[in-house]
């Protein structure tokens, strides 16, 4: 049975009064949305929920999210500014100046933040063995150590670069850490630039009662003297310099799109600076003098110069966690091995295919079915084809390596490799060419479009018949980040959405006209129709029942028709859930406009990644995931998919999660009409943390299994008959709260 239409509304269009959607107060800035976020991620290294080497995570994720942050969205406000732009974007309204201004001191607030908390945090650091000193704070034996590593290991890498009339600006690398060098000879003012070559490491550890750190900045500006003999160090400090990333790609008449990208990466490589970040513990005199240097060579607004009370790049701490978290494992989070069902690889993965939909909930849920799906078809005689899209994939993805394997052996591989993938450019450019030598038939993607559908469909022949499989999924065929990403995907043979699947991948690689999908919903023609379509009805059926509800789970909500939709959908009465982990452009809560709309972002051990739309439509459940949020760019620019849920048993289970998201009260940050998020836990209620149980849950799952292939009675444990464990009746209570009928 088709799923389109939807089923006919009494109203063909709903009759609600539409106020000015227009105005700016309903909206919430995208970019400072996102620095709320990022304000998040800081607060969990507040958390003392989390583990001390955790907290410390925290501070590099936002520290590496922030980077990002400055070298697209902060880069783009900025060439607004630069380009005499009058208004930057169609939500709020602001110019591209007053929008970087709210940017710069939105950010001031949670640099404080972090580095208020880097600092208590490396204050507690000796309780793991190991402390963080300066080169003034060293023992005569340490400096001792420390001489003879710069002497022998530093110096010798080391390229001071004078700047004269004969010696021009150096170009310096994006996010590298240099020193800057203000010098004297006799009467005469000298300046310097000293690059910290990358490769060298950020810190060296003296080992001892306790290990003891020295952050190389430190080590090379204390020993500067041996580099600018017979001049006077008026001042010396760190600085770091972020570039422009974002470049517009000329894809329109490129007969090569692979030189196209490489030389798109090299250009980013020289993009213009956007920002400025000096470590202004080192200043001993003015710092405006070193500011108008920076202003002038980087020709940089000065509000893009953040001085800052610590060191700079704190994803150093990254390295940190991992090397403290060797022999210290305690200060981490409690290490669990995913549930695993030998009954879903190989051969018997396809049987248990066909006799049912399989659903996996990641990291939950181990990725390695979703592996051994490919893996076990690259060597299956009965395999005729494999179709597979890839956004983003690990550096040594053993997803690649199947498909290579397939195409020599014979197998029909076609591979779309989406090469716009932000940031992962080279590394997809690389594996296109490996596919490409394999034999495989590689697709560079849609002009102007970014592929970002999860997909793979593999055909076999089974006795004398053609049988598809079909996986779809809401996060990308890589195996690192399915560790720490939680995403959803299903393995299925249900004949419809296999040949919806079947037209895809020839729209995709030939030219055939646009399909008319039965199931599937395509962006950038139909996401953004099919959800206003099910607002729309959910809209009528609260007209004629009052019982309208609507959750939706996403990474981020920018869409301002969807918005809009959701709006009318809150006027009418609808309930609404939204679970948004990043930007939310909506504004809950206003009188007459949002009183039904419930926002909240769950923030913890594990990055919410899945995209879930659920319409109640008075108890005709219909449930989609996605590889798209509700964005503009997924619903325009980018080829997404929308999947339907049509296992009933796996709809409960997913609607069960939700539910159990929806009662998460140690992690969820709920949004306020002013623009607030308040972590609110309850003291008497009982806990509820959403993560932290389906960890346990697979776990038990785990155990359960083991136990019965012990008494020898291994069967198939029904992933989707199960509910996760909670404490005491709560999953009940819950039920009873959320009621899905």
């Amino acid at each position: 049975m088709s799923l389109k239409p939807l089923i006919p509304s009494k109203n063909s269009t709903p009759s609600i009064p539409e106020p000015d959607f227009d105005d700016p107060s309903l909206y919430f800035n995208r970019e400072l949305s996102w620095l709320d976020f990022n304000q998040r991620c800081i607060l969990n290294a507040y958390d003392h929920l989390n583990p001390f080497l955790e907290q410390l995570n925290f501070i590099a994720i936002a520290s590496s999210n922030l980077d990002e942050f400055y070298m697209v969205r902060v880069a783009g406000v900025y060439d607004q500014l630069l380009a005499g732009v009058s208004i930057s974007e169609n939500k709020t309204y602001q110019t591209p100046n007053q929008l970087l201004g709210h940017i710069i001191a939105k950010n001031q607030k949670n640099l404080q933040l972090q580095y208020q908390r880097y600092q208590e945090l490396i204050q507690q650091l000796p309780q793991t063995g190991y402390q963080i000193k300066q080169m003034k704070d060293l023992t005569d034996q340490e400096f001792d150590q420390v001489c003879a590593y710069f002497d022998q290991l530093i110096l010798p890498t080391l390229s001071p670069l004078a700047i004269d009339a004969y010696r021009p600006f150096p170009h310096l690398i994006n996010k590298a850490i240099n020193i800057y060098i203000d010098l004297k000879e006799g009467k005469q003012r000298k300046q310097a630039i000293l690059p910290i070559p990358q490769l060298l490491d950020r810190y060296y550890v003296l080992e001892g009662e306790i290990n003891t750190l020295i952050l190389i900045e430190d080590i090379i500006i204390y020993f500067l003297d041996s580099l600018f003999k017979g001049h006077q160090i008026n001042q010396a400090f760190p600085f770091r310099v972020t570039r422009n990333a974002d470049f517009d790609l000329a894809e329109e008449d490129a007969d090569d799109l692979l030189a196209v990208i490489e030389d798109y990466v090299q250009k980013r490589k020289n993009g213009m600076a956007v920002r400025i970040e000096i470590d202004q513990r080192y200043f001993n005199g003015s710092p405006s003098l070193s500011d108008n240097f920076f202003t002038t060579h980087f020709e940089l607004d000065s509000r893009l110069i953040d001085q800052i009370e610590g060191p700079l790049d704190l994803t150093y701490l990254f390295s940190l966690r991992q090397l403290i978290g060797q022999t210290s494992p305690q200060f981490l989070f409690k290490p669990y091995q995913p549930y695993l069902n030998p009954k879903l690889l190989g051969e018997k993965l396809f049987d248990a295919a066909r006799r049912s939909d399989l659903y996996f909930h990641h990291p939950y849920d181990d990725f390695k079915p979703i592996i051994e799906l490919v893996s076990h078809a690259a060597t299956d005689p009965q395999t005729i084809s494999i179709k597979q899209t890839l956004y983003r994939v690990s550096k040594h993805s053993p997803i690649i390596q199947a498909l290579k394997l397939a195409a020599q052996n014979g197998k029909e591989v076609t591979v779309l490799v989406e090469l716009k993938a932000r940031f992962d450019e080279e590394n997809n450019v690389y594996w296109a060419k490996e596919l490409e030598e394999a034999g495989c038939h590689v697709l560079y993607g849609i002009s102007e479009l970014k592929t970002h559908s999860k997909i793979c469909l593999i055909i076999r022949k089974e006795g004398d018949h053609i049988q598809p499989y079909l996986h779809l999924g809401t996060g990308n065929y890589n195996d690192k980040t399915a560790k720490l990403y939680t995403d959803m995907g299903l393995i299925t043979t249900h004949p419809g959405l296999c040949q919806d699947a079947i037209e895809f991948f020839n729209y995709l690689s030939g030219y055939c006209q646009r399909p008319d999908y039965r199931y599937l919903h395509v962006s950038p023609f139909e996401i953004r129709d099919s959800l206003m379509d099910a607002i729309d009805e959910e809209i009528n059926y609260q007209e004629e029942f009052g019982n309208g509800h609507i959750i939706a789970k996403m990474n981020s909500l920018t869409d301002k028709p969807l918005i809009q939709k959701l709006y009318q959908a809150s006027q009418a009465g609808v309930k609404i859930d939204l679970i948004v982990r990043g930007i939310c452009c909506l504004r809950p809560g206003v009188k007459g406009i949002s009183e039904t709309i419930h926002v909240r972002s769950i923030v913890g051990r594990l990055l919410e990644h899945s995209r879930i739309y659920y319409f109640h439509r008075n108890g005709q459940h219909r449930l989609f995931l996605s590889s798209a949020d509700m964005m503009t760019r997924n619903m325009v620019k980018r080829v997404e998919i929308e999947f339907p849920i049509l296992n009933k048993k796996i709809e409960g289970t997913i609607l069960n999660f939700l539910n159990l998201q929806l009662s998460d009260n140690q992690h969820a940050f709920i949004l306020d009409s002013s623009g607030k998020y308040h972590l609110t836990r309850p003291n008497n209620d009982p806990v509820v943390n959403s993560q932290e149980i389906l960890i346990q849950d697979a776990i038990d799952r785990q155990k359960k299994l083991r136990s019965q292939q012990h008494q020898g009675k291994t069967r198939l444990v029904s992933r989707t008959k199960r509910k996760p464990r909670l404490l005491g009746n709560l999953w009940q209570a819950l039920r009873a709260w959320y009621p899905f009928k």
